[in-house]
């Protein structure tokens, strides 16, 4: 049996790697990503381990590539991605990567560390000519105002500096309160930012000289400076020397400048060089820590020749596996083969379904809920038609689901380029995943849309309606709440598909479409669960479990034909038996029962009363059919209850054996029995009595387990089978509100420019149809499909899966290098 329809068999291996042969061995079975490895170690430290300092390499190789890799983001160099894949390169070859790695960072370091001097310079040398441009108005101004005063009376110091432009308020108060106001400031902005040498951010920054006299007054001015973090330079006090340094600076700055692009123009070119292989070197370095990383899975034999593992693998891979370890002697050079030898073990194996590209989305959405147990049937296959059908069930429209069909087609057909661009929005990579899931979705509401004739919240008039009015117009408008009569106005053959047009115009649409798509609803509902009851006979015939398929599948299966398919029957039967135009009495509508009142009748036990002249019942002996079906459900229900555990404490005492050997028991004995019980009755088995109590009181207790964990199942099966077939209730009512909100949309959008008329008119469908259309595509489609999803699921999850899937094993991980890089991969976006 393929893995489609039930998990793949798996086997638990040991495999036996001469040492020298171990790290091409693995590299290949990364390549492969077949096997599963297992901890040997698992109370030995990560630091304890053999190849921690392989590991250790690895981890500094790697902070190596992400430095260079943020240095090539900083410049905006494109990294060259061709799509290789590299194999792991050999564990010699480590130290030749080491080595360019090595050298590529300190060479870009250094390069880092001159370019970050040289902008200091720069800056500086930047500031310095604004401090002579913009102080000479200021010592112009004071000249002015002082005059001869200054030089004959008193010594007026200054200092002159750049500070960042916000601080300037805050520094001009400070200078004032803690001088006493015995300074003068003068301030001016730069107007082109500068460039901080430390994080590469463009600042802006003002000039500032401050006037004052005396050294104590200055010293406090200095401090000011420092606590503000203002860059203090030198200014000349004459006009003559100020203009002989500014000539000094330009020239000091265009040799900065050539020095500057000398130094930018080399470290480019560094980053150019490693920017087409870094991604390659991410690669290799990530499959050389995977692999020593896997290694220390392994054991050492007392030789320290040979490394020992364990792994679960598929059986139907086996030949892959051991041809992918003989690829790996051979690129060893290793003359000693390996060996891989199946074990035999009682643990439970990890659960491998293989998907594809159209599989994977409906195999995540079974797994979302819990992975299936191992060799337990897969509900995915069968949820690629369910679950897109129940989706268009609730979503029928031809229009919306025409929309969603050429989106999905779209990302279907342009599937390669999509899948290249590897966007981080979460959203649109939901959506990319499961296209082929919405590809479906969209065609099944296409066809449920055209079952309905709704394409809109309008029908389609292809075939012509099969009524016809009795009335004449004049009538019609005098009597608007007229009524037509089915044997009159009715063809007696229906439409040739789906709901006839004349519905669209109907006062009571609302009233025959909720009476058909309820019982189309319970009618889908009680198919899926009966089929859900089927498959868990599979199981119990897969895992030998005879035990219960009698006393638990059989009584199950009763259930819920004896009330839920018969009510199904009778809707069937209530459809074909009564007919709008027959001349018999029996046969007019008014006559044929409701099917809810006669289901709660059939439970109760109360007799059909008559209406009338109406028969209450749509063939001969119903009532008594009706009372034999539920006494023989309800018998039904002890059987579930009582029939296993009863049986269970038969054997157990007719062998005198304790409750854990009560299957050889039951084979000794029954010979009938099965030869594995459910998960709860071995859990409640214990390993062995302690001796200290008798072991009668501890059967005892087990046997009281027993029977709570039967009747939690028989309670939640009983309960459940009701409430699941009302939960199907869902489908008609979000069909309905979907349907009710796509005709409200027209009514009160594109209606309203359609009955405009002239140039008017024109202006107001063009505006009203794209309002229109924007609502009908984030409401109905998006919200609404989000809501029928979301619907979908959950009766996937608990009213279907719930009668034959536990969902409580592991998944299998295997050791898979395209899933370590994709993972490393994710991890670098977010």
């Amino acid at each position: 049996m393929g893995s489609l329809f039930r998990s793949e068999e798996m086997t638990l291996c040991q495999l036996f790697l001469q040492s020298e042969a171990a790290y091409a061995c693995v590299s290949e079975l990364g390549e492969l990503g077949l096997v599963q490895f297992r901890d040997l170690n698992p109370d030995v430290n990560a630091f304890q381990r053999k190849f921690v300092n392989e590991v250790r390499r690895c981890d500094e190789m790697e902070r190596k590539l992400r430095y260079l890799e943020k240095e090539i983001k900083k410049d905006n160099i494109p990294m060259t991605d061709t799509g290789e894949n590299p194999e792991a390169p050999q564990p010699r070859e480590m130290i030749d990567l080491e080595a360019t790695f090595e050298k590529l960072e300190n060479e870009l370091r250094e390069v880092n560390m001159n370019a970050e001097s040289l902008k200091r310079n720069f800056l500086e040398l930047t500031e310095v000519k604004h401090i002579l441009r913009k102080t000479q108005v200021f010592f112009d101004e004071s000249d002015s105002a002082f005059g001869d005063l200054s030089a004959s009376f008193f010594r007026i110091s200054f200092v002159a500096g750049v500070i960042l432009r916000e601080r300037i308020p805050a520094f001009e108060r400070m200078l004032w309160r803690a001088c006493r106001g015995n300074v003068f400031l003068r301030q001016a902005e730069i107007e082109t930012p500068l460039e901080d040498p430390a994080t590469g951010d463009e600042v802006y920054k003002s000039v500032f000289i401050i006037f004052f006299q005396g050294d104590q007054l200055k010293t406090r001015v200095r401090k000011i400076c420092e606590g503000f973090r203002a860059s203090l330079y030198p200014c000349r006090e004459t006009p003559a020397d100020r203009r002989e340094m500014a000539m000094s600076v330009m020239t000091r700055i265009e040799d900065l400048n050539t020095v500057l692009g000398q130094t930018q123009d080399h470290r480019h070119r560094v980053l150019v060089a490693a920017a087409k292989n870094i991604k390659s070197w991410f690669i290799k370095v990530r499959k050389i820590k995977a692999i020593y990383h896997t290694l220390n899975l392994f054991n050492l034999d007392v030789t320290q020749k040979c490394l020992i593992a364990e792994c679960w693998v598929p059986v139907l891979d086996m030949e892959s596996i051991q041809l992918a370890l003989r690829r790996g002697t051979e690129r060893s050079g290793s003359s000693v083969p390996p060996i891989l030898n199946r074990m035999d073990t009682f643990e439970e194996p990890p659960t491998y379904n293989r998907t594809n590209k159209f599989t994977k989305a409906f195999q995540a959405l079974v797994d979302a809920y819990g992975v299936a147990n191992y060799r337990e049937v897969n509900p995915a296959p069968y949820a690629i038609i369910t679950f897109p059908f129940l989706f268009a069930v609730m979503f029928g429209d031809l229009g919306h689901g025409l929309i969603m069909f050429l989106f999905a087609l779209y990302m279907v057909l342009k599937e390669k380029p999509l899948q290249a661009k590897k966007t981080d929005n979460e959203i649109w990579n939901i959506f990319f995943g499961g296209r082929y899931c919405l590809l479906l979705m969209g065609m099944f509401s296409m066809y449920t849309g055209i079952i309905y004739n709704d394409v809109f919240s309008k029908s389609l008039n292809v075939f012509g309606s099969h009524w016809s009015s009795v009335y004449d117009m004049n009538y019609l408008m005098r009597n608007k709440d007229a009524t037509i009569d089915p044997k009159d106005a009715y063809s007696s053959t229906p439409y040739p598909v789906g709901v006839d047009p004349v519905w669209q115009f109907a006062s009571n649409k609302i009233v025959f479409l909720n009476a058909f798509k309820m019982k189309v609803s319970i009618i889908l509902g009680v198919a899926q669960m009966l089929f859900g009851v089927i498959l868990s006979l599979w199981n119990y015939r897969y895992f030998g479990k005879r035990l219960d398929i009698y006393l638990l599948f059989i009584p199950q299966i009763i259930f819920l034909c004896f009330l839920f398919l018969y009510m199904v029957l009778l809707m069937f039967i209530k459809w074909v038996s009564y007919e709008a135009t027959a001349t018999d009495e029996r046969l007019l509508p008014t006559c044929a029962p409701s099917i809810l009142i006669t289901f709660i009748n059939m439970v109760l036990f109360k007799p059909a009363e008559p209406s009338g002249n109406c028969d209450p019942y749509m063939y001969g002996g119903q009532g008594g059919l009706q009372k034999l079906l539920v006494v023989v459900a309800l018998l039904c229900v002890p059987w579930m209850l009582l029939a296993k555990p009863l049986y269970i404490m038969r054997n157990q005492r007719k062998a005198h054996l304790p409750l854990n050997n009560h299957v050889n028991a039951v084979e000794e004995n029954g010979g009938a029995a099965h030869a594995d019980l459910e998960s709860g009755v071995q859990n409640a088995a214990p390993a062995q009595q302690p001796a200290h109590k008798p072991a009668g009181g501890h059967d005892e207790e087990d046997l009281q387990e027993i029977f709570i964990h039967s009747g939690i199942h028989t309670i939640e099966y009983v309960l459940g089978s009701v409430s699941h077939t009302a939960s199907y209730l869902r489908l008609w009512a979000l069909s309905l509100a979907h349907a009710q909100l796509s005709e409200v949309l027209w009514s009160m959008v594109m209606r309203m420019g359609l009955q405009r008329e002239g140039w008017f008119g024109g202006v107001a469908v063009f505006l009203m149809f794209a309002f229109w259309a924007v609502l009908t595509v984030s409401i109905l489609v998006l919200m609404e499909g989000l809501s029928a999803f979301l619907h979908t699921l959950r009766l996937h999850w608990v009213e279907f899966q719930s009668k034959f899937y536990s969902g409580a094993g592991y998944t299998f991980s295997p050791f898979a290098f395209e899933v370590i890089l994709e993972q490393a991969a994710s991890s670098n976006d977010d």
